[in-house]
């Protein structure tokens, strides 16, 4: 089995004051590339990154063994990046796609490869942290295109997913299931 990491990281991140994909953690890491490296190490062969706002600077941010694709109407919602990003996923040999968000920068790699574990084309997993559904989402190949049909506007895959009998995988242990809307205050 092999899998291809999806990182959705096209937003403008407005409630954060840009591209989340342009953050950085305290010590100056990209939060762009802890999101590729933590799906590498989980068991990913092959990371396409999702690009949209401000595309041009972001590029330069993104690890040289990842695919930057950058998706036309990415201001329509996360909708359009993982449609953009299960597209860029067709090109490769995967059997599996784990997708994550890049404002996700707690996300360890021990949750990628939790959530990868004999999975397979048929799979539908996703990470979930005290009971609440989180990422990585693991979509299994035969799922791309229902996936891809379905979303809409800024809805991602949560109700194919409910709808198809995703199975949770326990990550609470695990920590990084927070995503980070706004930008640290000074002082806190």
């Amino acid at each position: 089995m092999t899998a291809v990491g999806v990182v959705l990281a096209a937003g403008a991140g407005t409630r954060y004051g840009g591209p989340k994909a342009l953050a950085r953690t305290a010590s100056g890491e990209p939060w762009v590339q802890l999101a590729c490296s933590a799906l590498r190490a989980g068991g990913c062969s092959d990371v396409i990154v999702v690009l949209g706002a401000r595309a041009a600077e972001i590029v330069p941010l993104v690890p040289s063994w990842a695919v930057p694709v950058v998706a036309s109407g990415w201001s329509r919602g996360v909708s359009a990046s993982l449609r953009a990003g299960l597209a860029a996923a067709t090109a490769t040999s995967a059997d599996v796609a784990v997708v994550t968000l890049v404002d996700l920068p707690g996300l360890r790699p021990e949750a990628v490869s939790r959530v990868l574990h004999d999975a397979g084309r048929p799979a539908l997993r996703r990470a979930v942290y005290a009971g609440r559904p989180g990422h990585p989402v693991l979509l299994g190949r035969d799922h791309w295109t229902g996936v891809s049909a379905s979303v809409t506007g800024d809805t991602g895959a949560g109700p194919y997913l409910r709808a198809h009998g995703v199975a949770d995988v326990d990550c609470t242990d695990l920590g990084g299931g927070d995503d980070v809307d706004e930008p640290p205050t000074p002082g806190r």
